[in-house]
């Protein structure tokens, strides 16, 4: 038995959403490609009734497209459903990067660091394939040093959610994205809440601003987000 064979049989609808989750932020699963039921209880070694919900919550988190009489299919990212989240996301990320300076990064200080200094690098050898985790791991490691469990997991989804739709699209923001990481670190090192979440604030309005003017239907390429 695989492992998420074992793991569909502990919690079979938790289980699939899951893997069907990584599959797709991972480009394993492409906007437009079908989830056969049939196919899908076969792969997980469960009954097609897990799988039903487990379609039904990644619809949900807005991962799967479901029409009726013709089944399942991954979700097409829009500018639109980007702009919301990034809307969302703003509030709250401004506020962990606060609470983030007040404790002055916290226990995972160090590794907030590094991460800046990771994807500057990465960003000047142009390894633009290690931006994307980068980029993710920055913003999930400030929730952290927020050290507020409750805003750490809003925000988990949210992000995840915004790099995938990011990562359908392209533009050149690559440095000042990083720019922008290195001085909200620095702020929150320093412990100046006022300053980390001014500049968080700026940082996502850019995205807000980008977000505006994308065209899903149009804009095939990737960006590196979020």
């Amino acid at each position: 038995m695989t492992t998420s064979q074992h793991t569909a049989r502990t919690a079979p609808r938790a289980a699939v959403a899951d893997a069907l989750r990584a599959d797709i932020l991972a480009g394993r699963l492409a906007p437009g490609d079908r989830l056969r039921e049939v196919d899908l209880a076969e792969r997980f070694g469960v009954s097609r009734i897990p799988v039903r919900e487990a379609l039904s919550q990644l619809q949900s988190e807005g991962f799967v497209t479901l029409v009726r009489y013709r089944g399942a299919t991954v979700s097409a990212p829009s500018g639109s459903a980007a702009t919301e989240l990034v809307q969302i996301r703003r509030g709250l990320e401004v506020l962990s990067a606060q609470l983030a300076a007040r404790n002055r990064g916290g226990a995972v200080a160090e590794e907030l660091q590094r991460v800046v200094e990771q994807g500057r690098s990465a960003n000047l050898s142009h390894a633009h394939d290690e931006l994307p985790p980068l980029t993710l791991r920055f913003h999930t490691l400030v929730a952290e040093a927020s050290g507020n469990q409750q805003l750490r997991a809003m925000l988990e989804q949210i992000l995840e959610r915004v790099a995938w739709i990011f990562g359908q699209h392209l533009d050149t923001r690559t440095r000042i994205s990083w720019s922008d990481h290195a001085a909200i670190a620095q702020a929150i090192l320093n412990g100046s809440p006022v300053q980390a979440g001014f500049l968080m604030d700026e940082h996502i309005a850019r995205d807000e601003d980008l977000l505006a003017e994308m065209d899903a239907d149009d804009a095939p390429d990737r960006v590196e987000g979020p």
